[in-house]
């Protein structure tokens, strides 16, 4: 026993011993890139709701304008792929109050503009046309995956800038990354439309309201570089 306890303690010290020895100099960093584009398209999502006592009446009348919003949306020129049904939902209410059921029909429609010329026209028009409600209005980048690749790269770079910066009042030199750690996002700003009231869209104001403004693309990743 004694023999076992002594042969497992050294061999406990000669692995521990051998991991110091392997034992790698590395310096941490983080590193940010950015790229500024300004949006080629735009996404938005639009819903037509209506409420009434009769389930029948209520979807009838919600079909019609929903009809009327798809019309308008083909008047001007999109693609058929560019746009699709995205929830349709007809769905009983109960009032505890008045002991009575009313109902609630909704329709959501997802469009892609390309052209962002036909924006403020088509936004008014929904509008005009029955659409109550604007869930969602994302401004987009046709080439995003290109710009991601670019931000990843300036990211990379500012990295290995800040390590060289950091280790050179040592006398030494950045070597290989050892370990590579993505964490990126993509902020897409929204206009007024994505949080639009009802006294603005009973305005129905024609003046140009569209800021597109620019998509701030930014990579963040942490680096862990060898020391030479």
């Amino acid at each position: 026993m004694k023999k076992l306890v002594l042969f497992l303690t050294i061999t406990f010290m000669t692995m521990s011993y051998g991991q110091e020895i392997k034992q790698i100099p590395l310096i941490n960093v983080n590193g940010e890139g950015k790229v500024k584009v300004t949006p080629d398209q735009v996404s938005i999502s639009a819903t037509v709701e209506t409420k009434g006592n009769n389930a029948k009446d209520v979807k009838k009348q919600n079909d019609e304008k929903m009809d009327a919003v798809l019309k308008f949306i083909k008047k001007m020129n999109i693609p058929t792929a560019d746009f699709r049904t995205k929830q349709v939902a007809l769905n009983p209410q109960y009032d505890y109050e008045k002991k009575k059921t009313s109902y609630n029909a909704v329709q959501s429609v997802e469009i892609l503009v390309k052209d962002l010329s036909k924006y403020d026209e088509l936004m008014e028009g929904l509008v005009q046309q029955g659409i109550n409600r604007i869930d969602n209005v994302s401004f987009e980048s046709s080439k995003l995956a290109q710009h991601q690749s670019e931000a990843r790269k300036l990211a990379m770079k500012d990295a290995k800038v800040k390590a060289e910066e950091y280790v050179s009042v040592l006398g030494q030199k950045v070597g290989k990354a050892f370990t590579i750690s993505d964490n990126s996002q993509v902020y897409h700003p929204r206009p007024m439309y994505a949080a639009m009231k009802t006294e603005m869209m009973d305005a129905g104001a024609s003046n140009q309201t569209l800021a597109i403004g620019e998509i701030e693309i930014v990579a963040n990743v942490s680096v862990s570089f060898v020391l030479d």
